[in-house]
């Protein structure tokens, strides 16, 4: 049985935060919005982004760029500025090599994920994708795992894992799933959530105790 694994995107595989940080400062200075408009829309894009977002930013301070336009160029900024290390893909490419199945279970808005994707290298190192923009649901929803499961050619019915930092999305929704799991420690982790098999500090070494399963 050829083993699988999933994985979480923001703050598992890539750097969100410093990718938002660095948009949000390029597409402030690019349409000169004043600081109390920079200031919301950093605090609405803190979690997650999505074009809703952007229409209540254009209609809030009765911007003269439509959002559709404004949206467009926070994906595209945002696929510039996501990072990888180059030693997770190096370590996704193990993975791959020692005969995994990989894929990757996130939540966002469709387009704006795959972007990220696609600008961070992943993009070729992965079998299958499920964004919770695809079926408006988001992690820790089942369906969603089925989804990507399926993108894959696998079955959670022959088990698998799920690495993630998020304890209730990631680690709930894999236990729910079938799956082990490997939690990126961070986050607080809520009462009577069950505990990950295991935590790590670093994706790095979420991708070891991987490759020590198939040793």
């Amino acid at each position: 049985m050829q083993p699988f694994a999933l994985f979480d995107l923001d703050a598992t595989l890539v750097d969100r935060q410093t990718a938002v940080r660095d948009t949000l400062t390029a597409l402030c200075r690019t349409h000169d919005l004043a600081s109390a408009t920079e200031q919301w829309l950093r605090a609405e894009l803190a979690d997650r982004a999505s074009p809703d977002s952007f229409v209540r930013l254009h209609d809030t301070f009765n911007l003269p760029v439509p959002a559709d336009q404004l949206w467009q160029q926070y994906v595209d900024l945002m696929a510039a500025a996501v990072t990888c290390r180059p030693e997770v893909r190096e370590g996704l490419a193990h993975l791959r090599a020692a005969g995994w199945t990989i894929g990757i279970i996130t939540n966002g808005a469709s387009d704006i994920q795959r972007a990220k994707l696609v600008g961070a290298g992943l993009a070729s190192l992965v079998d299958g994708v499920a964004v919770s923009g695809d079926l408006e649901i988001r992690k820790p929803d089942l369906r969603l795992f089925e989804l990507v499961a399926s993108r894959c050619g696998v079955s959670l019915a022959d088990g698998g894992w799920m690495i993630g930092d998020n304890p209730a999305g990631d680690i709930g929704g894999g236990h729910q799933a079938g799956l082990r799991t490997i939690w990126l420690r961070g986050r607080p982790w809520p009462d009577g959530l069950p505990a990950a098999h295991h935590v790590v500090n670093n994706v790095t070494d979420a991708i070891t105790i991987l490759l020590n399963e198939t040793e």
